[in-house]
């Protein structure tokens, strides 16, 4: 089933089209208010649709101790909407409690994946329920990082029992930034363990004689993305799929119109599967 992440710009519209989409994801930091129009909008939408709650502002990786109003914020969203999934990302954002506006990636070293077991145990413990853990989208490698970035992740689900959100946007743009073959990393993702997929666009930019590719969610899933993502269905069958975009935003119907591919992409799987 495919769903579209849900953004301000669309509240009104999404309410009163209820655009034909499997589901609706959103930032679990929007809703985190005591009470208000937003809260309301996110009943009403939750009583039509499934919802996803995707955090971006724990700092999952970070050395910062968890915070604990913030923890205490997300249950609270948790319990009152009931979400079908609840994801963050396998990243940091601060360092002694100065926050960076991204999403930064961790070393994967040993030291780097028991921190990322006890902070994953700890969250989930406080929620009372498995999360998904998204793999970043990066721009350069560590000269200290030891595992592949899929064996890290697979080991932090092995040990922690979480689950995996699989961006394969992300797995695209940092297979091109970086130089690793993308298709072996999905090959070498324990599928079992994927409980939602994201797709969204990036942009090229230029920085002296090299070309980077930046996970911007502010264009259409482009093509070799795609292509990624029918070797991820054919290889871990149906998974609930997202279609991002965070800037630049398109009409309602342009994000309706790529979760129809996605949807098509999985139905052309279940026909050659039949």
């Amino acid at each position: 089933m495919a769903g579209i992440g849900l953004r301000a710009l669309h509240h009104a519209e999404f309410l009163r089209v209820q655009p034909a989409t499997g589901w609706v994801e959103v930032h679990s930091e929007n809703f985190f208010a005591d009470g208000g129009a937003d809260l309301e909008l996110l009943e009403q939408v939750r009583s039509a649709y499934p919802l996803s709650c995707h955090g971006v502002g724990l700092s999952l990786g970070s050395t910062d101790p968890l915070d604990a109003e913030h923890l205490r914020r997300l249950a609270r969203l948790v319990r009152r909407f009931e979400p079908a999934l609840v994801s963050e990302h396998c990243s940091f954002s601060s360092v002694d409690g100065r926050f960076v506006n991204d999403l930064l990636p961790l070393p994967y070293t040993e030291e780097a994946l028991a921190h990322m077991v006890s902070r994953v145990g700890q969250v989930q413990e406080i929620l009372g329920r498995e999360i998904l853990i998204e793999n970043p989208s990066s721009y350069f490698e560590y000269n200290n990082s030891v595992i592949p970035e899929w064996e890290f992740l697979a080991e932090l689900s092995r040990r922690s029992g979480c689950g995996l959100l699989l961006d394969v946007n992300n797995v695209y743009v940092s297979s091109c930034n970086n130089g690793f073959d993308a298709a072996g990393y999905l090959s070498n993702v324990p599928g079992e363990r994927v409980g939602e997929i994201h797709l969204a666009g990036f942009s090229i930019e230029q920085f002296g004689n090299r070309e980077i590719l930046v996970d911007t969610h502010s264009a259409r899933v482009h093509q070799p993305v795609w292509q990624l993502y029918d070797l991820a269905i054919r290889l871990f069958g149906r998974v609930p799929t997202l279609i991002e975009w965070d800037l630049d935003l398109p009409a309602l119907d342009v994000l309706v119109d790529e979760a129809r591919h996605a949807e098509a992409v999985m139905e052309a799987r279940d026909a050659r599967v039949a």
